[in-house]
């Protein structure tokens, strides 16, 4: 079968309402259930760093890598240790931030 007769027809379709329910019934199923359903205490604990973790996925690869390699003198990398020194430190939502680009902004230089 080449690709032109896959993606024709219902393939493509079936393909399409697939991924739709695997969106949407995850997410869903915490509207409809409401509170009739309680996550274990555990699980509830465990979700609070799920945005963390996810933004730390995002993050750390682009501070460690450069040109598609590990770099352990990238200014990138300092600046992200300074700013998590300096954001346990001072406890300051500003501070870091100042810090971090300030790093970024000499090591480019």
């Amino acid at each position: 079968m080449n690709d032109e007769a896959l993606l024709s027809g219902g393939w493509l379709w079936l393909a399409f309402v697939l991924i739709a329910l695997a969106t949407h019934v995850p997410r869903g199923s915490f509207i409809v259930a409401g509170s009739r359903v309680r996550l274990p205490e555990q699980l509830q604990r465990a979700l609070r760093y799920a945005p963390a973790a996810a933004l730390a996925s995002l993050v750390f690869p682009d501070m460690l890598l450069v040109d598609g390699r590990i770099d352990p003198f990238n200014p990138k990398l300092l600046a992200g240790a300074m700013a998590f020194v300096v954001a346990l430190r001072w406890r300051n939502p500003w501070l870091p931030f100042v810090i971090g680009m300030g790093i970024v902004w000499l090591g480019r230089a």
